[in-house]
């Protein structure tokens, strides 16, 4: 596995900490606004001057539906169910499944430039590299690899002892690349997984389908602090992500949004609006 060097070579870095805000430049700040910021990060990054940007981002009690979900045959009653048990959904652009966010959950995109001649799996180790990084002193058992039984499986996913505590997913646009992986953190790990469980029972009611939909299993499914047995908050990670970013770049820049980059989020933003109104009429 690629460490950490090997993909991104950068000095400076754009971080943007965006996990207590409650509106971007007028929009509120749900994960769709989150997910049009991403794609203008990845849109941004052109060029051989261009900073890699790393963005902290959390959103209280919300599914995020991969695509494939939104094909599901009884997609209205899951989400309908969601709604029910207090949870927003939306569907995301980017790969994977279903997963459960709260304020327990730290999102981290890792924004690249210049990606045509670095391979999908060159970026996915690069985060994976960074998050060993940023645990370094508390465990050396993170390991890379598919989690049968979890929610939003991948090749990627990130577990101690057999226990799966995140979940990474890609997305390109132009010549740059949001790598995002969410963090259970803290909390009620077993309750998202079976709230995701409960989500596919009944939005695919046991009916053969194309794609094969996760048999979610709670119970290799956990949080960070659960797996590490220590007292262990989205606070207290998102400065460690920032030590480790200081400590692998030489200068970190936190600029705002230019009118350009303004611009393109009024966009992006509405197509993420228009890929998720038929989910917002559901809930």
């Amino acid at each position: 596995m690629k460490n950490w060097r090997d993909v991104v070579a950068h000095r400076q870095f754009r971080y943007l900490d965006h996990s207590e805000k409650k509106y971007f430049h007028g929009k509120s700040y749900t994960a769709l606004t989150s997910f049009a910021v991403d794609d203008v990060l990845a849109l941004f990054t052109r060029g051989e001057n261009a900073d890699p940007a790393l963005r902290l981002w959390v959103h209280p009690d919300t599914v995020v539906l991969g695509i494939p979900d939104s094909r599901l045959p009884y997609l209205e009653e899951g989400v309908q169910l969601l709604s029910e048990r207090g949870y927003y959904t939306m569907v995301r652009n980017s790969g994977g499944l279903a997963v459960a966010l709260d304020a327990g959950v730290l999102n981290i995109s890792l924004v690249l430039p210049n990606v045509k001649g670095i391979s999908i799996y060159d970026c996915y180790e690069a985060m994976v590299s960074f998050i060993r990084y940023t645990l370094q002193d508390l465990t050396d058992d993170i390991e890379a690899y598919e989690i049968v039984g979890s929610y939003c499986p991948g090749d990627y996913d990130l577990s101690i002892g057999g226990r799966k505590f995140a979940g990474i997913s890609q997305r390109r646009v132009k010549d740059g690349a949001a790598i995002q992986i969410y963090l259970d953190v803290e909390g009620k790990d077993r309750e998202r997984a079976q709230l995701i469980r409960d989500f596919y029972d009944i939005a695919r009611k046991g009916e053969e389908t194309k794609f094969d939909y996760p048999d979610v299993n709670p119970s290799v499914m956990a949080s960070l602090a659960e797996l590490l047995r220590v007292e262990l908050t989205v606070d207290d990670m998102k400065q460690r992500v920032l030590l480790a970013l200081d400590a692998v770049s030489d200068q970190i820049v936190t600029d705002d949004f230019s009118d350009d980059e303004l611009v393109q989020f009024e966009k992006r933003y509405k197509q993420m609006v228009k890929r998720n109104e038929d989910v917002a009429g559901m809930q």
